[in-house]
């Protein structure tokens, strides 16, 4: 059983950004994995995709916001920048042997919920207005950030 099954709740409505917030998910529910199997060396490989995904992901979605017109934008830079250095945290912690898995996924559950739910809800309909006159620019992107 995982640790975190996928709320359609947290659906934003844009597939894309929906999918890859699924893909952290995945990601959480790997670390659980991993740290139920005791595995250390895992636990550092997930942790270290997890950041990196996350890095890329907020990078997409902060171009989104920038090409929509996201009034907002700048200071939902900011949350992801303050998120992705509170996770490095952990990161560094976890390489020093503290065991940080299971409060880093309870936090990050916690707090990809809020985010999804109180702050990225926000730029759909502006993103919307791009992506409907901008479908290759939908491609384009996706295969600068994610790889074609």
């Amino acid at each position: 059983m995982s640790y975190w099954t996928w709320d359609p709740s947290l659906n934003v409505g844009i597939d894309v950004i929906d999918g890859q917030h699924r893909r952290i998910v995945d990601y959480i529910n790997d670390l659980d994995e991993a740290h139920s199997e005791k595995d250390h060396e895992k636990v550092t490989q997930i942790l270290m995709g997890l950041v990196d995904y996350t890095v890329t992901h907020f990078a997409f979605e902060e171009d989104l916001m920038r090409q929509a017109g996201y009034p907002l934008s700048d200071s939902h830079k900011k949350v992801h920048e303050t998120f992705i250095s509170h996770i490095s945290k952990y990161k560094e912690q976890h390489e020093k042997g503290q065991d940080i898995t299971r409060k880093l996924m309870s936090e990050l559950q916690i707090w990809l919920t809020n985010h999804i739910k109180n702050e990225d809800k926000h730029y759909v309909p502006y993103a919307n207005k791009v992506l409907n006159k901008k479908k290759g620019w939908l491609n384009r992107t996706l295969g600068r950030f994610f790889g074609d």
